[in-house]
């Protein structure tokens, strides 16, 4: 199957951001206990986020300008047999608010930040099977 060159760069663009999300969790928590935790959550959340959103890119599915990560998992089309499920993704959906913003939360460790970014790698792997390599240099 032939892909058009600008589909695969918008795919690759999306990789692209995606990766950078995940870069940033590794730094964010590298510091140890004094490591912004929520901040790696929000990242952790928007890997997986850009990574469901190229591979809907790939399959020619509109992409909503939302953060619910259940809900963007289930435009992706049955077809492509994809490996995670919305209840893999459910506990990066809150991240995309209570990462950026203040409120009555509860508070974030390490532990709950280190699940986010193992959530989010989960969702990568299983998404860039799905995609053609020349979207992930």
């Amino acid at each position: 199957m032939t892909v058009p060159s600008e589909l695969l760069e918008a795919v690759r663009t999306w990789i692209k951001k995606a990766e950078e999300d995940l870069y940033s969790t590794e730094l964010l928590l590298a510091p140890g206990e004094s490591s912004p935790f929520s901040n790696v959550c929000l990242h952790a959340q928007q890997c997986a986020e850009k990574y469901i959103k190229a591979l809907l890119v790939f399959h020619s599915v509109p992409v909503p300008r939302i953060h619910d990560l259940q809900e963007l998992l289930l435009r992706v089309p049955r077809k492509v047999g994809l490996e995670i499920t919305i209840n893999d993704v459910g506990v990066l959906t809150r991240y995309a608010i209570e990462g950026r913003y203040p409120g009555d939360w509860d508070p974030i460790g390490r532990d709950e930040a280190e699940e986010a970014v193992a959530a989010a790698k989960k969702v990568r792997k299983a998404i860039r099977a799905h995609l053609p390599k020349e979207t992930l240099d």
